[in-house]
């Protein structure tokens, strides 16, 4: 069973457009004279929180409504984006929304979940710990838990894969982030949808593997660390849920090094004069690995956010690659 209906989908972008409009997906020309592939960036760092993830609290927090469940609070860890619709979806409703994260996380991204709406918590030293931190709030407050991955979430975010099939049915593939699986699980879901053979191609760093072992390995598979400056992807404990949608419909799982992935947000910046965090950036990151094998060919990487911290991204324009 998909985990989702086309009508359902058709709900859900009824309510993301209540605050996100569809975003571009360009075809940069500088970009296919530079790898000789015909790329399509889907600049979901054009929402109005720059990343993919606006779209999915909206959805989540209109199912507990329809379903007249809308707890007296919301609680969630993450390290940035995650948290911002978390927080608007929240605020939306008229209930509090606490947003655990992690130390040393990035303080802009922390000014823009409270600028949103959320009270943050800085507790642990990953995500995976700050999870930890924030399901025990969950008891203790009498909040809900808001996970990464839920059917909730997801068929929010798949709204920008029915945008991006909508504009380029032709594509032979589409490169994404992997971090928790919500993105990628909502690609493969619309894709199968329309009945469509575009391949699904995942991309997770080296310093954040998780995910493509457990593809490996068929089973989840953590890991001690998840050390990559690129947030966003920095996993270390995948769920069952989002691996075993990855596992039947993704084609295989691609490993980028940070060097690959700050030289990505360079190549960006300079083909498109866009800003990407370094999750945003490990899509083309992977496609740019494996390039020789799409030449001429029409391919999608997904721009899943631009929300870096100017010193990081200072130091990625001057050719360095930050350290986590």
């Amino acid at each position: 069973m998909p985990l989702f209906s086309l009508d359902d989908l058709a709900t859900a972008d009824a309510i993301v457009r209540t605050l996100v409009p569809p975003t571009p997906a360009y075809a940069w020309p500088l970009l296919a004279r530079r790898t000789g592939v015909q790329i399509v960036v889907k600049h979901e760092n054009h929402t109005p929180t720059g990343s993919f993830k606006a779209r999915g609290g909206l959805t989540y927090v209109a199912a507990l409504q329809r379903s007249m469940k809308l707890p007296k609070g919301l609680v969630t860890a993450t390290r940035g984006n995650h948290g911002q619709s978390v927080a608007i979806g929240a605020r939306r409703a008229g209930v509090p929304a606490l947003i655990v994260v992690p130390e040393g996380n990035s303080p802009e991204k922390n000014a823009a979940m409270e600028a949103f709406g959320g009270e943050l918590v800085i507790a642990g030293r990953d995500f995976d710990e700050s999870r930890a931190v924030a399901r025990h709030l969950e008891a203790e407050k009498g909040f809900q838990f808001v996970p990464s991955f839920h059917r909730d979430l997801v068929v929010g975010v798949a709204t920008y894969a029915r945008e991006l099939f909508a504009d380029h049915p032709d594509l032979d593939a589409v490169y994404a982030p992997v971090g928790m699986g919500s993105g990628i699980c909502g690609l493969v879901t619309v894709r199968d949808l329309l009945g469509l053979k575009t391949e699904i191609i995942g991309v997770v760093s080296d310093h954040a593997p998780a995910f493509a072992l457990s593809f490996e390995a068929g089973r989840p598979v953590s890991t001690e660390t998840a050390r990559t400056f690129a947030d966003g992807i920095a996993c270390r404990e995948p769920q069952a849920e989002p691996l075993e949608i990855i596992r039947k419909g993704v084609s295989r799982m691609v490993r980028v090094t940070d060097d690959e992935i700050a030289d990505a947000m360079r190549i960006l910046y300079v083909d498109t004069h866009n800003i990407s965090e370094g999750a945003g950036a490990a899509a083309l990151a992977g496609l740019i690995k494996e390039r020789s094998g799409f030449r001429g060919r029409r391919v999608a990487v997904v721009l899943t956010g631009g929300n870096i911290d100017m010193p990081v991204f200072a130091r990625v324009l001057k050719g360095e690659t930050p350290e986590a």
